[in-house]
């Protein structure tokens, strides 16, 4: 029986992916410089969205889509409520310059902090984080993703990263199937630095401050001289990655049964 080989994949590719079809697909994608991933990625994966919090990475790729189709993957962003002000003038920095679509998903039936509150209680996220995650991210994503039939989505992670990322693969597929397609997978932060730069890309202003990793403003602090470019993220815990790339599955039921 003939070896499978990328030629053989039709464009869009047809769900759910083998395990060879995948194992193919990254051997093919892993020697590419990202915007020849990206430039696949719109050619083979259908239902094709940026995941985004429009951090250095997922900027980079947005950057980039933008020189490579005049239309590019519309973005959806998940708004916690907790962002910092400058995270929401980036959004608006994005919206002007790229002139994408961009779908904002919040908290089911909740539009502010103050309606998430009434619900939860303050500081949620201290009385537990696992079903917070779920609430503010996990299920938002679902939502969005059944909402505009999301079949494959663009994140910003990278090994350098570290953590839960260090065997990072171009392409993924998570337990529902998604197609995770990760087109910076092997740059570190300093050629990311370098493209923000050379692009004049747009940026968080937090940036300039002393952050390097921006998330909600109750679990984000700054960086100092020499540390992990993560380190700010849920700093003195060790978690490392939020409940989007956790399996769904699992903090769905963790919820559940917290709600009970």
């Amino acid at each position: 029986m003939a070896q499978l080989t990328i030629h053989d994949l039709p464009k869009p590719l047809s769900l759910p992916l083998s395990e060879e079809q995948l194992d193919v697909i990254n051997t093919h994608l892993s020697p590419m410089v990202p915007e020849e991933i990206l430039q696949w990625a719109i050619e083979y994966l259908p239902g094709l969205y940026q995941t985004t919090a429009f951090g250095l990475t997922g900027l980079v790729a947005i950057d980039m889509l933008s020189k490579i189709t005049k239309s590019p993957p519309p973005l959806i962003f998940l708004d916690t409520l907790y962002h910092f002000p400058e995270t929401y003038e980036l959004v608006d920095d994005v919206r002007e310059r790229y002139g994408c679509p961009i779908h904002v998903y919040r908290p089911e039936d909740c539009e502010t902090v103050q309606e998430f509150e009434a619900k939860y209680g303050q500081e949620f996220w201290k009385k537990d984080e696992d079903t917070y995650d779920f609430l503010i991210k996990v299920e938002p994503a679902r939502r969005a993703y059944e909402t505009l039939g999301v079949k494959a989505v663009i994140t910003g992670r990278r090994a350098s990263q570290g953590g839960d990322r260090s065997n990072l693969k171009p392409l993924e597929v998570d337990s529902t199937g998604l197609l995770k397609l990760n087109p910076l997978f092997a740059w570190n932060f300093q050629l990311v630095e370098w493209y923000v730069k050379e692009n004049n890309v747009p940026r968080n202003k937090l940036l300039d401050q002393g952050y390097r990793s921006v998330g909600d403003w109750h679990s984000t602090v700054k960086v100092g001289e020499g540390q992990d470019e993560r380190a700010g993220r849920w700093a003195g815990k060790e978690k490392t990655e939020c409940g989007l790339h956790k399996d769904y599955f699992t903090m769905k039921a963790q919820a559940k049964a917290a709600a009970a």
